[in-house]
C-alpha cells in the first residue's frame, strides 16, 4: 500500500511540475486540445462513451477473474518472503 502510495505521490508531483512549466511559457489545456483537434466538449463526450462500454466489460470480466484469483491466492504456498516474517 505505500508503494502505490508514493506513486501517487510522484505522479502528483511530476504533474504539478509540468504544469507549472507549461503555465510559465502561456501554455493552457484548451490549446493542447486544440492542437488534438478536440474541444472539450468533445473530449467529454468520448470519456463517456468509453466508460459506458468499459465498467460493463469490467464487471463481467470480474465475475471469471476474481474468483480464480481468490483461488489461487488461497491454495498457492506462501512465497519465501512471508515465510520469513512469520
Amino acid at each position: 500500500m505505500l508503494r502505490f502510495l508514493a506513486a501517487l505521490l510522484k505522479i502528483a508531483l511530476a504533474s504539478l511540475l509540468t504544469g507549472a512549466g507549461l503555465s510559465i511559457f502561456n501554455i493552457s489545456s484548451a490549446q493542447i486540445l486544440e492542437q488534438a483537434g478536440l474541444t472539450p466538449d468533445v473530449l467529454w463526450a468520448h470519456l463517456l462513451r468509453f466508460t459506458s462500454w468499459a465498467l460493463p466489460n469490467i464487471m463481467l470480466g470480474s465475475m471469471i477473474v476474481l474468483p480464480i484469483w481468490l483461488l489461487t491466492y488461497v491454495f498457492l504456498p506462501p512465497r519465501e518472503r512471508e515465510r520469513e516474517r512469520d
